[in-house]
């Protein structure tokens, strides 16, 4: 009888991820998404969605609702703006993050209301309670404040200091990497992460990954994140 081992780090290239190009929006899905269904890649851990989004200028997600879900949006170049149904409004530019928890539900539009292309990563996570009054904020995190390590936007963790609340057992991390440059993450027994190198090209161990591309990595394993190019690298780490 033979076992199959799953590997503690998974490359998903980029052209391996579903797409959809919608003339305003030209988008892939890291998971199953929309019209795009991979039994393979229904999400990894308590993470749902992560999409890569290239929002055309001065276009836009007109208003539409969620229910129970922690929705970040990491802006890579761009900026986008945000409204929605308790009256908060705000504009996140690149580098920035935003959080939206939509606890019973609310409507929300998204929009590039810049003159140029928009990209962003939009990522949902699964609460880890349902139900609760809506919330979304936004905040700048100088990209200064990441060089050579990791730095917390969003956590469902006490004690994250400045970062973002969100209501799930995960934190969502950023950092930049000067080429040559080397970070080591812990991935605790029981944990997901995944992580995407939004520029620049990196490896994990002995594995190489370049922009774009996605990495899975189970937990009960430390690695070392080394860029081979200048980097620019979000993690998510979950349930």
């Amino acid at each position: 009888m033979t076992t199959t081992t799953l590997s503690k780090v998974e490359r998903r290239p980029f052209d391996s991820l579903g797409h959809a190009d919608h003339g305003w929006l030209n988008a892939r899905h890291h998971f199953s998404f929309a019209s795009y269904y991979d039994p393979a890649r229904m999400g990894w851990g308590a993470i749902r969605v992560w999409n890569d989004d290239q929002i055309a200028a001065n276009s836009g997600f007109p208003p539409h609702p969620h229910q129970d879900m922690e929705i970040i949006t990491y802006v890579r170049s761009g900026a986008i703006t945000h409204q929605d149904s308790l009256g908060n409004k705000g504009r996140t530019e690149a580098g920035d993050v935003q959080v939206m928890s939509a606890g019973t539900g609310v409507r929300h539009a998204e929009y590039n209301l810049e003159p140029e292309t928009t990209t962003i990563f939009q990522i949902w996570i699964e609460p880890s309670r349902k139900g609760g009054a809506p919330s979304w904020g936004a905040k700048p995190f100088p990209k200064g404040e990441r060089s050579g390590q990791f730095v917390t936007l969003a956590s469902g963790f006490e004690g994250d200091g400045d970062a973002l609340p969100i209501r799930a057992n995960a934190r969502v991390l950023a950092a930049t990497l000067k080429a040559g440059d080397s970070v080591d993450y812990a991935v605790g027994e029981g944990r997901h992460v995944y992580l995407v190198p939004a520029t620049g090209a990196i490896t994990i161990g002995d594995d190489a990954f370049g922009a774009r591309d996605g990495a899975a990595l189970l937990g009960g394993q430390t690695v070392t994140i080394t860029a081979q190019e200048d980097a620019e690298i979000v993690l998510v780490d979950s349930e």
